[in-house]
């Protein structure tokens, strides 16, 4: 106890539903420990949990779209020619990449 660097121990009370409330939001925070919760709130009155599932399955689309891209050029190069069916493949994979962006973009809720 000597050597703790919070040396000062502060009690409150709450009711049940507060009590489940702060739980709920331990829970979507992901976190278990209720005094790194309970300080964090009480020093800087938020705590932001940012979601990147959005982000990473849009990350793992355009790779997808990128190794199509890939395949598409090393047969341009292959056989010296540039067929409208690639060319109209790109730009299929290129409208897949913005109604991507598009719905990243709706998703996402900005601080008012």
């Amino acid at each position: 106890m000597a050597n703790r660097s919070r040396s000062i121990q502060q009690k409150f009370y709450v009711t049940k539903p507060e009590l489940d409330l702060i739980h709920k939001k331990m829970r979507l925070l992901g976190t278990g420990n209720k005094s790194a919760y309970l300080r964090k709130m009480a020093v800087d009155g938020y705590i932001i949990n940012v979601d990147y599932s959005d982000i990473k399955a849009n990350t793992a689309q355009l790779q997808r779209i990128g190794g199509n891209i890939n395949q598409i050029v090393k047969r341009m190069n292959q056989t010296g020619s540039l067929y409208m069916q690639d060319v109209a493949e790109v730009k299929t994979i290129l409208n897949d990449i913005w109604q991507t962006q598009r719905k990243l973009m709706l998703g996402l809720r900005f601080p008012q």
